[in-house]
């Protein structure tokens, strides 16, 4: 699990674990939601860990977490898939650290939560975690791992 100090001996402020999120743009037509998904179960070197569907009337715009962001990159290449990439938190959720918490630490600090989603699957090692974008995605997670959130990495997906 990635977990930093809040701050260096210097006082300097320091990196957050970022995850790399797609998505991908779709005509809003039956089956092509399930085709998309195909090409991942089949894919050997790449899982979903997120999944949140925007529908809109002529299109789709898909978000998802892999664990593979170069492997990802390629599959949707070669499906000649229109996609967007960016970088979001994930974090943990505990009892004592829900989400009612996490919103009320980024308020705090005056900062828009633009999207989230959870994490999908049972994971031995963490509790829920949800995929959070901010405007500023970095201060965001300097909060929340002040205020004892657990913020994974890329390796924690794995």
């Amino acid at each position: 699990m990635t977990q930093m100090p809040p701050e260096t001996a210097h006082g300097a402020s320091y990196s957050v674990p970022l995850i790399r999120q797609f998505s991908i743009f779709l005509e809003n037509r039956v089956g092509r939601l399930v085709d998309v998904l195909r090409s991942f179960d089949e894919a050997d070197d790449v899982h979903v860990h997120a999944l949140a569907v925007l529908e809109a009337s002529d299109f789709a715009v898909v978000r998802f977490i892999p664990d593979n962001a170069d492997a990802t990159r390629l599959l949707l290449r070669d499906r000649g898939s229109a996609f967007a990439e960016m970088d979001l938190l994930v974090c943990e959720l505990a009892p004592d650290r829900g989400l009612s918490r996490l919103c009320q630490f980024l308020l705090g600090a005056e900062l828009n939560i633009q999207f989230m989603y959870p994490l999908m699957g049972d994971n031995e090692d963490f509790g829920p975690r949800m995929a959070i974008c901010c405007d500023d995605n970095v201060f965001a997670g300097q909060i929340l791992l002040r205020k004892g959130f657990q913020l994974l990495g890329s390796s924690d997906l794995r």
